[in-house]
């Protein structure tokens, strides 16, 4: 077989999340240019339908279906409309975050803590339980976590943040474990700055990108395109025995 064949998707379905913009859109358009079907999935319908007219124009086939994470009801309708759609999940990319605070952990109030971990780390729990039998049922399957270099070393004003990417990655690992029995594997993406409307307030700011930059060895921000493709080879047989691994992303900033 040609390894490029290994990349491929065609008569695979994926669901993306928080899929109207940035990483997520981005993944969207190489999973759907790898051949896969795809399910995109933002709070607001005409962002997703948007975004589905975009995947469209490059000949993909696309379903767009408005979902809070954080809502339970509504990610059972996302996967009702996408089982009903496509007939199952393959590929589950849980992209869709929040960061209502940016500043010093103390000035994060329980109001905002429990929102962050609802949407960056129940929304992902309860997503992956909801599509867990449509993979079992179809041998497989492969579970994408999108975390962020603040789930290995606190990020600077991104506190409660960072500790919900963190308990993510250990999800992914758990979720690795226990259902490698079936076939599926859960592997996460810690990007680093990225640039992309939800990274704004960092890559925006020149004293903070400034810093940035300083010790980073790519020296300089990265791309949607560099997250995407790192998905496509996560979500596809060319990353058949990866399973329970944490990839960076992040122009060496972890080193």
């Amino acid at each position: 077989m040609n390894i490029f064949d290994k990349f491929q998707l065609k008569g695979k379905v994926a669901l993306v999340t928080g899929a109207s913009k940035g990483i997520g859109e981005g993944i969207a358009l190489a999973l759907g240019q790898a051949g896969a079907r795809v399910v995109v999935s933002s709070r607001k319908q005409e962002a997703v339908d948007e975004t589905a007219l975009r995947l469209q124009s490059e000949g993909i086939e696309v379903l767009p279906v408005a979902a809070n994470t954080g809502q339970l009801d509504q990610l059972q309708n996302l996967v009702e409309q996408t089982l009903a759609a496509f007939g199952g999940v393959d590929i589950l990319i849980n992209n869709a975050a929040t960061n209502p605070v940016f500043g010093p952990v103390e000035q994060t109030d329980g109001r905002a803590f429990d929102k962050i971990m609802e949407v960056n780390l129940k929304g992902p729990f309860e997503l992956a339980k909801l599509v867990l039998p449509s993979m079992q049922a179809r041998g497989g399957g492969a579970v994408i976590n999108i975390s962020s270099i603040g789930g290995i070393s606190p990020e600077p004003f991104l506190g409660i943040y960072s500790v919900s990417k963190s308990a993510l990655l250990m999800l992914t690992k758990v979720m690795a474990k226990e259902w490698g029995q079936y076939g599926i594997r859960a592997n996460a993406i810690c990007p680093g700055l990225i640039k992309t409307k939800f990274s704004q307030a960092l890559w925006d700011n020149e004293a903070i990108l400034k810093h940035t930059l300083r010790d980073l060895p790519a020296a300089r921000v990265g791309t949607v395109e560099e997250i995407s493709g790192l998905a496509l080879f996560l979500a596809s047989d060319a990353s058949a025995y990866c399973t329970g691994a944490v990839f960076t992303a992040d122009g060496g900033h972890t080193i």
